[in-house]
Order: C-alpha cells, then structure tokens, then sequence
C-alpha cells in the first residue's frame, strides 16, 4: 500500500482586513502591557524625557557643522536661519590642519591603551575580590577602588601636581634627596603617556571591576563544586569556569568602549596636564583641540564639525565590531 500523505490546507492570502485586524491586536496588546506595567513605565519616564532632551533634539543642531555660523541678538534659531552655509569647509578646515593627523593618533592609541589595560586589571582584581572569603574586606576593598571614579578631573589634578610639582612635588623630593636630578615635569612630554594611562586606569579601574566582579558573583556555584570534585584546582577553576562566565560581559564592554574610541576624557587631557603648551603633542586629542578651538577662534561651524566627525566614526566602529562578533556569538553581541 502506498503512504498518502494528507494534503495540507491551502492559506488563504492575507486581506487588508487581515493586516488591519492584526496591527490593532498589536496595538491593543501594547497598551495592555503598559497599563500592566505602569509603575515600571513611571520609572522610565524621566529618563525618556532627560534622553529626549538632552540627546535627541541636539541632534538637529548639527546642522551647524555645515554652517559658518555667526550670532544673531534673535536667538539660536535665527543664528542658524542667517548663517550663510558652507557645506563641507569646516571639515576642510579640520583635516587640512597640522593637526589633524597628532590629535587622532593621540585619540585612538590612548583608547587603545585604556581599553587594553582597564579590561585586564578589571577583570583581575574582580577575580581576586570573587575569590576572598572575608566579605567585609571586600566590601573595603571595593569602597577603596571606587572612590577616585567619584572624584572630578579638577581633585584629581591637584594630586597628580602634588607629587609632580617642580618645587615641592614628592617625586622630585625622593630625586632631590637621593642625589639625582629635578625633573621638570609639565615640560617633558615623554613621560606623559605614562602619566596619563596610570591616571585614566587608576580613576576608572573601581567602577569596571566592580562591574566584572558582580557578574563573577552571578555564576552558579555548582559548576564550581563540579570543577572542584574532577580534581580541577583554584587556577584551573578560573580558567576554565570564571572567565568564561565573564568573556560576554568583556565582550559588550569593548564594543561600547571601540564606539567611544575617538572621544577622550576631556578633564583627563586638559585639567591633569594643566593644558601645558609644552605637552601638545601628547596631551593633544580631538576633545581638547575642539574646546581650545572654540575659546580661541570661536569659530563655531569648525568646533561642531569635529564633534560631528567623532560621532560619525564612533558609530560606525560601534556598528562594525558589533557586526563582527555577532557573526562569531551572536549571545555576546550588543545587538
């Protein structure tokens, strides 16, 4: 006997009746779902209105980077009405400048640098923090490390100029006082890169690894007992359980950080240097540059258009590594 296979019903295309019915189902289940979550929704609120605000509707004003634009008594709307447009001259302007080329070698190898560093000794220091057994040492711990995250630029230079003082900084006391040489600090540009990565990493290092560290706390401890019962000792149980857990959150981490690669801590390349014309070509990055050109030209339509410049290539470098892990695990991608 032959198997007759049961013929499947044909589908009836979809009416726009059929269209119309479907999208006020969704229509209706969205509400439903927000009167089911109004408190959550409550919460939100604030937050939409301080991102609509503050982040979406600046976005009109970019239209100013194509613009030589010039101050009308009427307002910013008419400054913008009456300036004469100039297309892409400021963009000239930026790229055809001397530099051009220091401040974005400065930008993107010091993010090199930070991301490097702050996810290594991240990810180290929540791993010794996860693996302590006194949990009010931790907590101390973890207190210490995030305190310089809450200080501002401003604090922390005055530290940073306390031990490199050329007078009375305690750098140059130990060197003074061992026989060498005072070094004059803020007028010797090979030293600051150094400088600068030790105090990005040190005011940052808290917050990252507490990060890292609640999410090592987050892993079943069953895979840890599994790992202990094999034979498997401490080494070999973060190896092979603990930085597997976290490869994800290290993941998204450096991809929001490759989006930021081309924008620099303003405080960090302009408060701890003391804006020194003598490090201008260390301390020199696309966030200073713009502010210096700003108080010293107040050319507007230049400033806007290096701005403009940061968040286009940011966003495509966002987009780019996202695309990039998302094809090797689509589960670390940010989206």
């Amino acid at each position: 006997m032959q198997n007759v296979q049961p013929e499947m019903p044909a589908m009836r295309p979809e009416t726009p009746e059929d269209k119309a019915r479907r999208k006020q189902e969704k229509r209706e289940n969205f509400w439903y779902s927000v009167r089911d979550n109004t408190p959550l929704v409550l919460f939100v609120i604030p937050g939409v209105i301080w991102m609509l605000f503050f982040f979406y509707i600046p976005v009109f004003a970019n239209v100013v980077a194509f613009k030589d634009f010039q101050f009308n008594p009427n307002g910013f709307i008419a400054s913008l009405q009456s300036s004469p447009w100039v297309g892409f001259n400021n963009f000239k302007f930026l790229f055809s400048s001397n530099a051009a080329w220091l401040i974005t070698r400065n930008t993107v190898l010091y993010n090199l640098g930070f991301i490097s560093l702050n996810l290594i000794i991240s990810v180290f220091f929540a791993i010794v923090m996860s693996q302590l057994r006194n949990k009010r040492l931790t907590k101390v711990y973890q207190t210490s490390m995030l305190l310089p995250y809450f200080l501002s630029w401003v604090i922390i230079s005055y530290f940073v100029y306390a031990f490199l003082s050329p007078s009375q900084g305690l750098l140059n006391s130990l060197l003074t006082g061992n026989g060498g040489k005072a070094i004059s600090w803020y007028n010797a540009p090979k030293y600051w890169p150094f400088i600068l990565l030790l105090v990005g990493t040190w005011k940052g290092i808290g917050y990252n690894s507490i990060l890292y560290f609640a999410s090592a706390m987050g892993i079943d401890p069953t895979l840890f007992e599994a790992a202990e019962i094999d034979g498997a000792n401490k080494w070999q149980q973060i190896k092979n359980v603990t930085i597997p857990a976290l490869v994800p959150l290290m993941t998204l981490m450096t991809i929001l950080a490759i989006g930021n690669i081309f924008r620099a801590d303003f405080g960090l390349f302009y408060q701890v240097p003391q804006n020194s014309g003598s490090l201008y070509n260390v301390t020199s990055v696309l966030d200073t540059y713009i502010y210096n050109g700003l108080t010293s030209t107040g050319d507007i339509g230049m400033s806007s258009a290096a701005a403009l410049y940061q968040s286009l290539v940011g966003f495509v470098l966002l987009m780019i590594s996202n695309f990039i892990v998302r094809r090797i695990d689509s589960d670390s991608a940010l989206f």
